[in-house]
C-alpha cells in the first residue's frame, strides 16, 4: 500500500491570513496541536523582519516533534539567519519558494526567465550547504510556460533539491486535467527517483482534494494541505478521502485520524475573528472584576501603562508598545476592557520569551475520598527532570511538583482559571502570575484539560523568569 505523505501549512496559513492577528502564545500554542496529528511534515511561515518571528522558529523547534520546513523566498538573502532558526528541530529542512509563471516572475521576483532560473539555483545550493534535506516549490506552476518550468526544476534538483512541489495557485484546473499536468512535469524533468514530488492545489473550485488524490494516481507522492480551507486542500477532507477510498485505491496516509476532529475545532476557536482580533478569552468578564479599573478605546498609551503598572507588571518599553496594540485591537471591538481582560493581554503578549522548561508528560490523581497527588515529568536542554508531590488540591499539587523541580518556590500573586469554548470538550484557559525580586510574571495556558491549562501557564511564567535570570 502507498502511502501518502501530507505536508501541513495550517500554522502558515494561520499566520498569514490577513483579518487574524495571532499572538506568540496563541502561534505556539496552534503548533502543539498540530504536532498530535503526526503530519509528515509542518510548513512555518516565512520570517518577516520582526526578531520574534526567529524566536517562535526556535520555540516550535525546540518544542515539536514532527519535521519542520522554514521557508526560504526566492529573493530573501538571509538563509542563514532562517536556518539558524530552526537548525535545532529533530527533523529540520529548507524550502526556496519561486513564482514560475511568467506575470508573477516579474511581479514577485523581479526577474526574466534565465535571472530567476540562475536564482533558483544559487538560493537552492546556498540552503544545501546549510541544510541536508532542501525542497523547492513552483508558485503557480500550472501557468508557467513548460519549457521554462522544466528546466527551473532541473536547476533546483542540479543544486540539491530533493523535494519538488507542484502549485496550482489560482485553482482553476479540473482534477483530470491537474493531474495529466502533473505528469508530464515530472516525465519531462526526468529526475532521480530519490525526488519526491508533491502537489499544493489552491481550493477555489472546491476541486483541491480530488486534483490532488487524482496526480497521486499518477505518480505524486505528497500533498500539501491545511486545516482551514481555501488556500489550499483540506486537512479533513483528504484524511475522509483516505478513510472512505484508500483502500480501495491502495492509498494510506499517516496522520493521527483520531486526533484530527478534535484539533481542528481547537484550531477553528482559536482562529475565530473575537479570538483573533482580541487574543484574549471570549467569556473573559466583561464587568470589571474587582481590581478597580477598566479602559475603553479613548484612553492613550499612558493610560494602559499606567493600569498594567497597577497589576503589578514592569514592562520594557518594547513588551508596553506590544500591549497597547493587542488593547487597541481589543478595545476597538466593544465598550471597554476590564482589568481581568488586560491580565490575558499581558500574559499573552509581553515578555515571550525561549522555553527553559518544556512539560514531557504530567499525571494527576485527585478525588474525595485520596490526597491529590502530582508526578511531573520536565525537560530542560535534553535532561529529564521529575518532580511527585501532594496538594491540596490537583493544581496546588501540580505547582508544588514544579517547584520541586526547579528547587525553589516563588510567590504566587494571582491564579485565574475559566472555560473558554462550550461543550463536553471546551477549552479551558489559565493564567498564573508568580512574583520574583518584586517583579510579577504572567504566564498563559490553553488545554482542553483545565489542570494541564494551569500546568502549562505556570510553566509560562517561570519560563520568563528564569530567562531574566540569565
Amino acid at each position: 500500500m502507498k502511502t501518502v505523505r501530507l505536508i501541513d501549512r495550517t500554522l502558515r496559513d494561520a499566520v498569514e491570513a490577513r483579518e487574524t492577528v495571532l499572538s506568540f502564545r496563541e502561534k505556539l500554542e496552534m503548533a502543539r496541536s498540530l504536532d498530535k496529528l503526526k503530519a509528515d511534515r509542518i510548513e512555518l511561515p516565512p520570517i518577516g523582519d520582526s526578531k520574534a518571528d526567529q524566536l517562535f522558529n526556535k520555540s516550535v523547534a525546540a518544542a515539536l516533534a514532527t519535521p519542520l520546513c522554514a521557508t526560504v523566498p526566492i529573493n530573501d538573502t538571509r538563509t542563514e539567519m532562517i536556518w539558524d532558526s530552526i537548525h535545532a528541530a529533530r527533523h529540520p529542512s529548507l524550502n526556496v519558494e519561486a513564482p514560475c509563471s511568467p506575470v508573477q516572475m516579474e511581479y514577485a521576483a523581479h526577474k526574466k526567465a534565465p535571472a530567476l532560473v540562475e536564482a533558483i539555483g544559487a538560493q537552492v545550493a546556498a540552503c544545501r550547504a546549510l541544510c541536508a534535506e532542501v525542497g523547492f516549490t513552483a508558485l503557480d506552476a500550472t501557468r508557467a510556460e513548460k519549457s521554462f518550468l522544466t528546466e527551473a526544476i532541473r536547476k533546483a534538483a542540479e543544486a540539491g533539491a530533493c523535494r519538488i512541489t507542484l502549485c496550482d495557485t489560482a485553482g482553476v484546473m479540473l482534477p483530470d486535467e491537474f493531474a495529466a499536468f502533473a505528469l508530464s512535469v515530472k516525465e519531462e524533468a526526468a529526475l532521480p527517483e530519490n525526488v519526491v514530488w508533491n502537489v499544493q492545489i489552491n481550493d477555489a473550485m472546491h476541486m483541491a482534494c480530488a486534483s490532488a488524490v487524482a496526480a497521486v494516481g499518477k505518480g505524486i507522492g505528497g500533498i500539501v494541505c491545511s486545516a482551514f480551507p481555501g488556500n489550499t486542500a483540506s486537512l479533513d477532507q483528504v484524511a475522509d478521502f483516505m478513510r472512505l477510498r484508500g483502500d480501495d485505491l491502495n492509498l494510506s496516509v499517516g496522520l493521527k485520524v483520531t486526533e484530527l476532529r478534535r484539533t481542528i475545532g481547537q484550531l477553528q476557536w482559536l482562529m475565530s475573528s473575537h479570538r483573533a482580533e482580541g487574543g484574549i478569552l471570549p467569556r473573559a468578564a466583561a464587568q470589571d472584576d474587582g481590581a478597580g479599573f477598566s479602559l475603553t478605546a479613548s484612553d492613550e498609551a499612558a493610560d494602559v501603562a499606567k493600569a498594567v503598572r497597577q497589576l503589578g507588571y514592569d514592562l520594557s518599553d518594547e513588551d508596553s508598545a506590544r500591549v497597547y496594540e493587542a488593547f487597541r485591537r481589543v478595545a476597538v471591538r466593544k465598550d471597554m476592557v476590564s482589568s481581568r481582560e488586560l491580565d490575558a493581554i499581558v500574559a499573552s503578549t509581553a515578555m515571550q520569551v525561549p522555553p527553559t522548561y518544556r512539560i514531557e508528560s504530567y499525571v494527576i490523581n485527585s478525588g474525595n475520598v485520596i490526597t491529590a497527588t502530582a508526578n511531573i515529568t520536565l525537560d530542560r536542554s535534553g535532561t529529564q527532570l521529575r518532580g511527585v508531590s501532594v496538594g491540596d488540591g490537583p493544581i496546588d499539587a501540580a505547582f508544588l511538583a514544579i517547584e520541586q523541580i526547579i528547587g525553589h518556590h516563588y510567590e504566587l500573586d494571582d491564579f485565574q482559571i475559566q472555560s473558554v469554548t462550550e461543550g463536553r470538550e471546551a477549552m479551558g484557559s489559565a493564567l498564573v502570575k508568580l512574583r520574583a525580586d518584586g517583579r510579577v510574571y504572567a504566564g498563559n495556558g490553553i488545554s482542553t484539560d483545565i489542570i494541564g491549562a494551569a500546568i502549562r501557564a505556570y510553566i509560562s511564567a517561570l519560563n520568563k523568569i528564569v530567562y531574566e535570570e540569565v
